[in-house]
């Protein structure tokens, strides 16, 4: 049972503080109606958008621009969500994921299956994430199967894992086998992530880059990418990357001694937390407009979901991460499928599923897992 797997493997109570800050508690454990991925699509589409460009509607905006039929383009990434178990519980997460998500975290045999189906792909990419992936028990296997089939392994870490008690060795053993590692940070100054992450947040990862510099990461090494992440820390777009990432290295070296390779930012979605956040600061309606009428139609064709495969910690397939926190499964030709019966071709004939949140990925420079999409 992964609950007793956890168990044992992690002698520190996930709970406390000392494993890490929690501004707040995940939605699941408040029983609140936003918890509900279902509650959280009614609670977009009742805004009154139809003023807006589109009438506020996504499909409406990509058909403006000739996009009547909205299909997968090449599957090149394998991004698996291997469990919502968290150390943190920040303020912004769109999976809900803290230290009592102890159940849907997922089991040898879906990450067996996992594989078998990488292997009938030409993907040439890995992303693992959560929660914090790092605490799956069966973590460390997947990213050695993914090494040994040759395909780069990338490890979406919120710092403050590497922390824990018998995961100090994981900055040397992920470098090791070429991982890279991209590290969520809202800012490189304390008070800006402090503020959405929890106090203590930002000490604890400048003490993580600090062991990653240390045995390699960050360095200029293609084996060992240090990438950061960051995302507004406020009801706001995402800056200028690159003139954003020249600001971070100049502060981050200077203040702390830490370096990293590059940085990538993204737009927060308004799903499970962040959604929570909009709403109770009287937000919510505000952004979606910024959203809408940021639309920029020339990031369509590099959205994330058009060469990713997302799949969640039960085997079930979504086109994107944030389709799989609002319940939006593919469908084919041949329906729901699962993991167990995956087959390339079926998915390649899917029509991608959108809603009001896809104005997230598309507002502005754009928003992906790799960062801006439109430079």
């Amino acid at each position: 049972m992964i609950e007793d797997s956890l168990t044992a493997s992690l002698p520190l109570d996930l709970d406390s503080e000392q494993s890490g800050p929690k501004p707040t508690t995940s939605l699941h454990r408040r029983h609140s109606p936003l918890a509900t991925p279902h509650y959280q699509q009614q609670v977009l589409a009742d805004l009154p958008l139809e003023s807006l460009p589109y009438q506020g509607d996504f499909q409406t905006a990509i058909a403006q621009h000739g996009w009547t039929s909205f299909q997968p383009a090449e599957l090149e990434i394998f991004q698996i969500n291997i469990g919502k178990l968290c150390n943190m519980t920040c303020r912004h997460c769109h999976v809900d994921a803290g230290p009592d998500r102890t159940t849907e975290n997922m089991n040898r045999e879906t990450i067996d299956a996992c594989l078998r189906a990488l292997d009938l792909t030409n993907a040439h990419t890995v992303d693992i994430t959560g929660g914090a992936p790092e605490l799956n028990p069966n973590f460390r296997y997947l990213v050695d199967e993914c090494v040994k089939r040759g395909k780069h392994v990338i490890d979406r870490c919120n710092l403050t894992v590497l922390l824990l008690p018998r995961m100090e060795d994981l900055p040397q053993w992920l470098g090791d086998r070429g991982v890279e590692i991209v590290c969520s940070l809202p800012h490189y100054r304390k008070l800006n992530t402090d503020a959405q992450r929890g106090n203590g947040t930002f000490e604890k990862s400048i003490e993580a880059l600090r062991r990653l510099n240390a045995v390699g990461y960050g360095q200029g090494n293609p084996q060992q990418r240090l990438t950061l992440m960051s995302n507004p820390v406020g009801a706001f777009l995402a800056g200028n990357q690159a003139k954003a990432e020249q600001e971070w290295k100049a502060g981050l070296l200077k203040n702390h001694r830490v370096t990293f390779d590059r940085l990538i930012s993204l737009n927060n979605m308004p799903i499970a937390r962040y959604l929570e956040w909009l709403e109770t600061s009287g937000n919510l309606e505000s952004y979606m407009e910024l959203l809408v009428n940021a639309f920029n139609p020339a990031t369509v064709s590099g959205l994330m979901c058009r060469n990713t495969l997302s799949i969640s910690w039960d085997g079930r397939l979504f086109d994107c991460d944030f389709n799989q926190m609002l319940d939006l499964e593919v469908e084919t030709p041949m329906g729901r499928p699962h993991i167990h019966d995956f087959h390339p071709d079926w998915l390649a004939q899917r029509a991608i599923a959108t809603g009001r949140h896809c104005f997230g990925c598309t507002a502005g420079s754009g928003s992906s897992c790799g960062g801006a999409i439109e430079s």
